[in-house]
């Protein structure tokens, strides 16, 4: 595995829950519906609400971009079958990674009593950095027959 960043980040938990009660849309402006789901499966806590957010906000300082040209719900953070966080991107986001040969991204949250915190490391795609080489490849042989004929 060929590194392309690694991103932590660490919120303090009353800080989430403050914005929580402040800003009634807070949660869904930052969350996707599957996203969503997962957290009101936890009774929408605080804590976990704040490593949702960590880890959104790891996964971009691995990236190297921060939140830019980015929405919230272009990086989600998701379940596979036992539960473990994994990384999915989406618009602006994944045309990002893509172009930058980043390929999965992986995550890992925690929280205490009064933090959460998330650690993403993000590799880069040996695939997709082949698949652009063997296509410049494949266009240059080609223009190559072209000007020999």
């Amino acid at each position: 595995m060929i590194i392309y960043g690694v991103g932590t980040d660490i919120i303090e938990i009353d800080r989430i829950r403050k914005a929580m009660e402040r800003f009634p849309k807070f949660v869904e402006r930052l969350f996707s519906a599957e996203e969503l789901a997962y957290l009101e499966s936890k009774a929408l806590k605080p804590q976990h609400v704040a490593g949702g957010f960590s880890a959104k906000e790891a996964v971009l300082k691995s990236m190297g971009t921060g939140l830019r040209n980015f929405k919230w719900k272009e990086i989600e953070i998701v379940r596979d079958m036992k539960g473990r966080p994994f990384v999915r991107l989406n618009g602006k986001a994944k045309d990002y990674a893509d172009t930058n040969y980043i390929g999965d991204i992986h995550i890992s949250i925690s929280h205490s009593r009064e933090f959460a915190t998330a650690t993403a490391v993000a590799e880069v795609s040996i695939e997709k950095r082949w698949m652009d080489l063997e296509s410049m490849l494949v266009g240059a042989n080609a223009e190559i027959r072209r000007s020999i004929n």
